[in-house]
C-alpha cells in the first residue's frame, strides 16, 4: 500500500492538477519585497514577471548584469492587464552562488536599501555540469550552487526576515528552497552519503540528486531555527520543465523527455504557491511542495527518517549535513 501511494504521488507530479494560484488571482503585492535568485531565465524569470506585474519590488539576483538587464527590459515590455502605475519594481542584485565571497556584499547592498524582506526564493540552480566542475572554493559545483550558496545567503538575510516577521501574522514571511523529483526517485535510502560531500561521486546526476535532497534538509533545519520567529520555510519541486537547467544533459535525453516537460511558467506557479498561498500555515514548516502548488501527499518515509535523530528512530544524517554546510560557510559570514 505504501508503494502504491508513493507511485500515485509521483505520477501526480508528472501530470499535476491545475494550479490554484496564478497571475490571474494573485492579490496585489504592493509594498512587499522579494528576492529571486536566478531570475533572468526559466522559472525565475516567470516568477519575477508575475510578482512585478502584481506590484511587488523584486530583487533579481544573479551573476550577469547584462542578462539581468535584458530580462528586466523584456518583462517590462510584456503586455499587462493592469495599469502600468500598478506594476512594481525590479532591481538587479549581483551575486554568484558558486562563489561564497560574492554573497555577503550582495546582502549588504540589499540591506542598505531595504529594511524588509517578505519572501526569499532560493530558485537558482545548476544540473549535471561537466564532470569535475567545481566552485570558486573548490566544492563540487552542484553542491556549491544549489546548497552552500543559498544557505549562506539565507543565513545572512535572517535578521531582515526576522525583523519583517515581527509585524506580520506567523507564516507570512517565507524562505523557499528548490528540490526536484530526483530526490524522491533517486536519493539513497539512508539519505546523503556524507563522505561524498568531501569526495564527490563520479556521476553528476547522483551529485545533483544529493544537492536537491540537501535543499530539503536546509528547509527542515531552517524551520527549527526560525519557525518560532514566525518564518515559514518549505522546499518545492517546481515540476518537470523546459528550462536552461537541462542544458548540460545529452540531447537525446531532452528529446525523450520532451513530451513530459511543461512551460517554465508552470514551475513559477509552484513557487508562487509556496511563497504566497494562504493555504500554507506556520504548522507546515519544513514540508515539501509539489507541482503546481500543494503539499506532497506522501514523501518518502525513509528520507523523512533521515531528518530524525537516532533517539527519534532516524539516523541523524540531516543534522550532520547541516553541520557540514554551516562549517563551509562560516568564514564567509
Amino acid at each position: 500500500m505504501q508503494i502504491t501511494h508513493f507511485m500515485g504521488a509521483t505520477w501526480s507530479q508528472f501530470f499535476p492538477p491545475h494550479p490554484t494560484l496564478t497571475e490571474t488571482n494573485l492579490p496585489s503585492q504592493k509594498g512587499k519585497v522579494f528576492i529571486v535568485t536566478g531570475g533572468y531565465s526559466g522559472v525565475g524569470y516567470e516568477l519575477v514577471a508575475i510578482l512585478y506585474q502584481a506590484g511587488a519590488k523584486v530583487y533579481l539576483a544573479g551573476r550577469s548584469e547584462e542578462k539581468a538587464n535584458a530580462a528586466i527590459a523584456e518583462i517590462k515590455a510584456q503586455p499587462t492587464k493592469k495599469d502600468l502605475s500598478e506594476t512594481g519594481e525590479i532591481v538587479f542584485l549581483h551575486l554568484s552562488l558558486d562563489d561564497l565571497t560574492t554573497i555577503k556584499p550582495a546582502v549588504e547592498k540589499f540591506t542598505s536599501a531595504e529594511s524588509r524582506l517578505d519572501v526569499l526564493f532560493n530558485n537558482a540552480g545548476v544540473s549535471n555540469p561537466p564532470t569535475g566542475s567545481v566552485s570558486a572554493q573548490g566544492h563540487e559545483l552542484q553542491l556549491a550552487t544549489n546548497v552552500l550558496g543559498p544557505h549562506l545567503l539565507t543565513q545572512l538575510l535572517l535578521p531582515t526576515l526576522r525583523n519583517t516577521a515581527k509585524s506580520l501574522p506567523p507564516g507570512s514571511v517565507r524562505v523557499i528552497w528548490t528540490s526536484s523529483i530526483a530526490d524522491q526517485l533517486q536519493a539513497p535510502k539512508n539519505g546523503i552519503e556524507l563522505s561524498e560531500l568531501e569526495r564527490p561521486h563520479s556521476d553528476p546526476q547522483h551529485n545533483y540528486t544529493l544537492s536537491k535532497l540537501g535543499n530539503w534538509y536546509l528547509a527542515h533545519g531552517l524551520a527549527k531555527q526560525a519557525g518560532s520567529d514566525g518564518i515559514l520555510t518549505v522546499t518545492q519541486n517546481p515540476g518537470n520543465l523546459k528550462s536552461n537547467l537541462t542544458r548540460h544533459l545529452p540531447s537525446y535525453v531532452a528529446i525523450l523527455a520532451g513530451p513530459l516537460l511543461h512551460h517554465a511558467r508552470k514551475g513559477a506557479y509552484t513557487e508562487l504557491w509556496a511563497g504566497l498561498s494562504p493555504d500554507l500555515k506556520i504548522e507546515d514548516n519544513g514540508k515539501y511542495v509539489v507541482p503546481w502548488g500543494r503539499l506532497h501527499p506522501n514523501p518518502r518515509q525513509d528520507l523523512l527518517a533521515t531528518m530524525k535523530s537516532k533517539d527519534e528512530g532516524g539516523n541523524g544524517v540531516a543534522a550532520i549535513f547541516l553541520e557540514f554546510a554551516d562549517k563551509q560557510i562560516a568564514d564567509f559570514k
